[in-house]
């Protein structure tokens, strides 16, 4: 669903070395709207004092201190909701009929926030446009 391209951006030949990759996963022959998602990560900034990157799009991140792991976090997950058709959402559920179970069977459930005063929950989940749209059709309320 995506490719992550993480580059040592203190290695003298780093613009040698992606040029290189982006050839090799040409000759893949991957489809096109694989190639244009490439998420480019730049890694070991730290080593340089005040790095931006100058291409577009570029992350940069410091794997050994965390600098920018949650914004690449972010930005795949951005990614893989667009190149996947799924989207994330909030649903409220009554915890005493099936709504739950069937989350966890057919999306992703990521979270779950329990209200025991009224015997209800707010559940997080990924899941496709398909699915919520059998979700609400079984579970109107």
């Amino acid at each position: 669903d995506l490719i992550v391209h993480v580059r040592d951006i203190t290695h003298p030949e780093t613009t040698l070395q992606k040029a290189t990759v982006l050839s090799v996963l040409r000759n893949l022959n991957l489809p096109s709207h694989l190639l244009e998602s490439v998420v480019e990560v730049h890694n070991k900034v730290d080593l340089i004092e005040r790095y931006k990157p100058t291409e577009e799009n570029a992350l940069a991140v410091s794997a050994l201190h965390g600098h920018g792991l949650e914004e690449l976090k972010q930005e795949i997950e951005k990614k893989i909701l667009t190149a996947t058709g799924k989207k994330i959402l909030t649903v409220n559920i009554n915890l005493e009929g099936p709504q739950l179970s069937w989350l966890y069977k057919e999306a992703t459930v990521q979270e779950v926030e329990v209200m025991p005063e009224d015997g209800t929950a707010r559940v997080k989940v990924i899941i496709s446009s398909s699915a919520f749209g059998r979700y609400k059709n079984l579970f109107p309320n």
